[in-house]
């Protein structure tokens, strides 16, 4: 079976273990990806090729990059047509413009499309992503939703085809996992080298983008409420970031807030040392 799969979220790194898994299924796996993704107030996620094991990692040209909803591949009919796949999965919302020319490419080639919605929130869609929405609609062999919102919208909005909810790309275990701190081998009861234990004070974790719309000046101001002994580790960069700067010092949580640059897949330990922070103070 041959398919294919177009993501801009695959330029991480550590997005593309789930490729790997997914080839050794016994799958012919190709998947088409930018050289890069430019979010928007954040800045630019260059293409990284991390997991690239058993498929066929491909960077295409991307059109009004940064443009979530309307960003497009030029050269995607060429590369479908090359690759005739079985099942196309369009990792993108059903209202998109990418998605829209994808699906339209894919049902011409015979293709069994899905597509991927994320939007939790209920919205009335204006011309022409409305248009898109409904072509999706009607031509998609699946549908993927993120979380039982994202389905009932979707369903609400007149999708009646097989839908099933998953998370995008998980987390790896083996990478993103709480680290322990060592007891004192002098104490009581303890063995030594063998016992270990969580830190006593409680440490709040944010990991993410920086924007107005994720909260997190709220999330300050809940902890200035909090006992002394509640810390917050924030990870992530944004056009929020001075903004945030600003309330820490006006709330005097210097001591209990630290704040961390944004960390990606091709710096492993420092993105380890990151999470681990998100744990232990």
């Amino acid at each position: 079976m041959r398919v294919v799969i177009l993501s801009k979220a695959l330029v991480v790194g550590a997005y593309q273990r789930k490729l790997e898994e997914l080839a050794r299924l016994g799958v012919e796996l190709t998947a088409l990806v930018p050289e890069s993704w430019r979010e928007p107030r954040v800045g630019v996620q260059r293409l990284e090729r991390r997991y690239t094991a058993g498929y066929t990692l491909q960077a295409l040209p991307i059109a009004l990059n940064g443009q979530h909803h309307l960003h497009f591949y030029p050269t995607l009919g060429p590369a479908l047509r090359r690759l005739r796949p079985d099942v196309l999965h369009i990792d993108e919302e059903s209202f998109n413009l990418a998605t829209f020319q994808a699906m339209r490419l894919g049902v011409a080639l015979g293709a069994r499309c899905c597509f991927y919605n994320y939007a939790n929130i209920d919205r009335f869609y204006p011309p022409p992503f409305g248009l898109f929405e409904r072509y999706s609609f009607r031509h998609a062999a699946h549908a993927l939703a993120c979380n039982q919102e994202a389905a009932a919208i979707m369903r609400r909005h007149g999708y009646a085809g097989p839908l099933t909810i998953v998370p995008q790309f998980g987390v790896d275990p083996a990478l993103f996992a709480p680290a322990l701190a060592k007891v004192d081998a002098n104490s009581a009861g303890a063995e030594r080298s063998t016992l270990y234990a969580l830190r006593s004070t409680l440490t709040v974790g944010y990991l993410g983008r920086l924007v107005p719309e994720k909260g997190v000046l709220d999330l300050l101001e809940a902890v200035a409420g909090l006992p002394p002994e509640i810390r917050l580790r924030l990870v992530g960069d944004g056009s929020q970031l001075p903004a945030i700067e600003r309330r820490i010092a006006q709330l005097g949580l210097q001591a209990r807030v630290a704040l961390m640059p944004a960390v990606g897949s091709t710096a492993v330990p420092d993105a380890m040392r990151a999470l681990d922070a998100l744990v232990l103070p």
